[in-house]
């Protein structure tokens, strides 16, 4: 009735790991030299009584072929072979089919197909195999946790000779953990050497002394992209050894390293394997990083706050979210972050189109965002001097996140009349970042218009560094706004008085507003804030009392996790502030407590 026909589309298919096996040529093999030591180390000692005869050891890192070329290297080593009675090499790749990793394991100790049929006959048949005989079993490529499907394989080969040792290989220090190994080796990216050493081997093969002197150089800078990535040092050196001509070198090295079909076929294929083993809302996350440019310092606490305002966390996970390559704080905590080069090529490639970053200078504004694609939904427009705001950005319609990142001190690149069209405009936002550096003169003025009201889908909202001395009250008609960063904001004198109206509101940034001079009565009724950076408590000075929020009103915070309280040299009645009851605020980790008057 619909002419529906079945698709021929391969796009939705998962891709599967080449399977790995023991073989190697060790003259191709370039560094791990102190991982391969460590390993040879740990293979050939003895170990204890308490191992009971099965010692497991576990190779981790990102990257698979370094991983797996370690392995092989063991299994290759003479005095290896000679310690062990059978060498066993089992590649598991993904999920852990139980019945597959029996069965492969008993072909390898009988050298011939096996026709069991069952389970628990192949699990029987290993454990008289493998009786009063020292084994190597290398499980390469192990990706599932679950330790429900290795503890019978646990239980089997624990009948083998005392001294009997398990390879594991896996991304996954968890899966390490899991599988009770005794010894984890972390394998990391090759150094700038090694990594230039592999491909340089790959890409210069059977080439002229005159070709490596014309090409060398370019090859130099195309193998710096590979960051240390053996995976991506073999397949780019496999791909430049077909191309003769240095114009075709250099078109490599420009070009979007992901519209390259023989790079596709191998590093995306091997990407899409971790990427495809993420959770839904995870990949969401991921390739929301392709917003950022390559290189960019991310800040943890900002990109949470995007992913929230975007609806990929749910409320619970507002507060915690662990991510790697964090570059961490004096006391540990992680406050930035960095993408590999290669792996943000691949954020750009899964995100299709719908993340963008631009860099904008004087020449290019008139036509600078003319070229997006309409499929474009988080922008960020990163400014250099003498540079404004194109207004062709209010043409991006469906656009989600926009990021302003303008780091000039001058003066500010926006006015009423621009933020007034944005607004008009951009009514899809769920995320808007105006956010100036900590060293802008807030030498302007900036008013912030009335039609503000009409971004009725923004959650997240940042104004800090700006010169704003009064907040519109129709922002507060902004009811899914969760987070309203107005930190530095020195001339804001007053925040609206409709405030209260903002039921959703989790966090108000608003440290450095030393000129706001009191805050309104309905701060009182935001009762799910979490972060309230400064409390500024009222002197009168004119003000009117049923304007002012009382310090005691906030006792009905009871979900503050940051607090700070400003003016309390100005507090003459002991009361209130005992009416504030903090020593009842469970949850609260971060207090700040400023007693001059101003």
């Amino acid at each position: 009735m619909f002419d529906l026909v079945k698709s021929g589309n391969k796009s939705s298919e998962r891709p599967r790991r080449v399977q790995s096996t023991s073989l190697i040529d060790e003259e191709e093999i370039c560094g791990r030299v102190g991982e391969r030591n460590e390993l040879l180390s740990k293979l050939l000692c003895e170990g204890s009584e308490q191992q009971k005869g099965l010692h497991i050891i576990s190779i981790v890192g990102m990257g698979g072929i370094g991983k797996t070329t370690l392995a092989q290297l063991a299994c290759n080593h003479d005095e290896v072979k000679r310690k062990f009675d059978k060498i066993l090499w089992v590649c598991v790749s993904e999920t852990f089919e139980e019945f597959r990793v029996a069965k492969a394991i008993v072909e390898v100790l009988d050298g011939r197909e096996s026709h069991l049929a069952e389970f628990h006959s192949l699990l029987q048949h290993i454990y008289e195999s493998i009786a009063g005989k020292s084994f190597l079993l290398v499980l390469d490529d192990v990706w599932d946790g679950n330790y429900l499907k290795w503890e019978p394989f646990y239980r089997c080969l624990k009948n083998g000779l005392h001294g009997s040792k398990i390879l594991v290989t896996t991304r996954k220090g968890s899966v390490a953990s899991m599988m009770g190994s005794i010894d984890i080796i972390s394998v990391k990216e090759l150094a700038e050497e090694e990594c230039w050493l592999l491909f340089n081997k790959i890409a210069f093969f059977d080439r002229s002394i005159e070709e490596r002197e014309k090409l060398e150089q370019i090859g130099q800078r195309i193998g710096g992209k590979c960051k240390g990535l053996p995976l991506a040092a073999k397949t780019i050196g496999s791909l430049m050894c077909s191309k003769q001509t240095e114009e075709e070198w250099k078109r490599i090295l420009n070009s979007d390293l992901w519209k390259v079909e023989e790079i596709e076929k191998d590093v995306l294929s091997s990407l899409l394997l971790s990427y495809n083993d993420l959770p839904s809302r995870v990949k969401r996350c991921f390739s929301y990083c392709d917003v950022f440019p390559k290189d960019y310092n991310i800040e943890k606490d900002k990109l949470i706050t995007l992913w929230m305002a975007q609806g990929y966390l749910s409320a619970e996970e507002d507060e915690e979210m662990e991510t790697v390559e964090f570059k961490k704080s004096y006391d540990n905590r992680i406050i930035e972050c960095k993408m590999h080069d290669m792996v943000h090529d691949f954020a750009r490639f899964v995100s299709q189109n719908e993340c963008f970053s631009m860099a904008i200078n004087g020449s290019e504004e008139p036509n600078a965002t003319n070229s997006l694609d309409e499929k474009v939904r988080h922008l960020m427009l990163i400014f250099s001097i003498e540079a404004s705001l194109p207004v062709s950005t209010c043409r991006v319609k469906r656009i989600r996140s926009l990021l302003i990142n303008d780091s000039r001190s001058d003066h500010s690149l926006l006015n009423g009349e621009i933020l007034e069209e944005l607004f008009r405009e951009l009514t899809s936002l769920r995320a808007l970042d105006f956010c100036k550096s900590y060293n802008a003169s807030w030498s302007s003025t900036l008013e912030i218009p009335r039609n503000i009201e009409k971004l009725v889908h923004l959650r997240y909202l940042n104004l800090s560094y700006q010169g704003i001395k009064k907040l519109p009250e129709t922002l507060c008609e902004l009811y899914n706004l969760e987070k309203l960063d107005i930190s530095y904001c020195y001339k804001l004198e007053e925040l609206p008085e409709g405030i209260g109206k903002l039921i959703n509101m989790k966090h108000l940034r608003n440290r450095g507003t030393s000129s706001l001079r009191y805050m309104p009565v309905g701060i009182g009724r935001l009762t799910g804030l979490r972060t309230l950076g400064e409390f500024h408590v009222s002197a009168g000075g004119g003000v009117d009392g049923r304007k002012a929020c009382r310090l005691e009103s906030l006792k009905n915070l009871e979900h503050l996790q940051v607090c700070g309280i400003c003016r309390l040299g100005d507090v003459s009645d002991v009361g209130e502030a005992k009416r504030l009851e903090l020593d009842k605020k469970k949850y609260l980790f971060s207090l700040t407590l400023e007693f001059d008057k101003t």
